[in-house]
């Protein structure tokens, strides 16, 4: 080895040899997190069973929905949150 041998391969690759990386090439891929494989799943995520919605069929009053329906979308969810300030803020046993 002389001085100005730095002692790696000299074999030079062209970059423009390799394969073309395409959405297909990186969807068939293998993710790993160290040596541990990571299997993707498909869909959403399941939600938590404290944070999942029950659906029910109830009858709001007209301007009471109106006045929800026009802060545009997402206004079942403020209506929701505005339901759970109230209970926050008053004790649901002594409605009645």
């Amino acid at each position: 080895m002389n001085a100005n041998d730095n002692g790696t391969n000299s074999t030079w690759f062209d970059p423009d040899d390799a394969p073309e990386l395409t959405n297909e090439w990186f969807e068939a891929a293998h993710q790993y997190h160290g040596n541990t494989m990571v299997k993707r799943g498909r869909g959403r995520p399941p939600i938590p069973e404290s944070e999942r919605k029950v659906p029910v069929k109830i009858r709001y009053d007209q301007d009471v929905v109106e006045a929800f329906r026009q802060t545009g979308k997402g206004w079942q969810t403020r209506m929701n949150q505005a339901l759970r300030q109230y209970l926050k803020e008053h004790n649901v046993h002594e409605l009645n």
